[in-house]
């Protein structure tokens, strides 16, 4: 999955938004997961000006942007989640 998203890419930079591209096109959104303690629905994925992949985290009125990378999943995980832990595998 590191190489399909990845392929083509010439530095970092590019390879994240790799990955925001698979995980825009496979992960199923919205889905309920739970941040500090707290339900929220994760919107929509998306790509900062500063190059991180954010989940667009939302309960009631509120917005919180979180970086992907540090996002817990649910049981069971939503579908096109792998892109998820592929990314998390490249970023270590």
């Amino acid at each position: 999955m590191v190489a399909e998203a990845t392929v083509d890419c010439y530095n970092d930079s590019e390879c994240v938004t790799g990955f925001y591209t698979m995980l825009d096109e496979h992960l199923a959104v919205p889905f309920r997961t739970s941040v500090l303690g707290v339900d929220v629905s994760v919107a929509k994925i998306d790509l900062t000006g500063d190059e991180h992949v954010v989940a667009v985290c939302v309960r009631g009125r509120a917005r919180q942007r979180i970086p992907v990378l540090d996002l817990p999943l649910p049981t069971p995980p939503p579908e096109g989640a792998e892109w998820i832990e592929a990314f998390r595998a490249w970023a270590k």
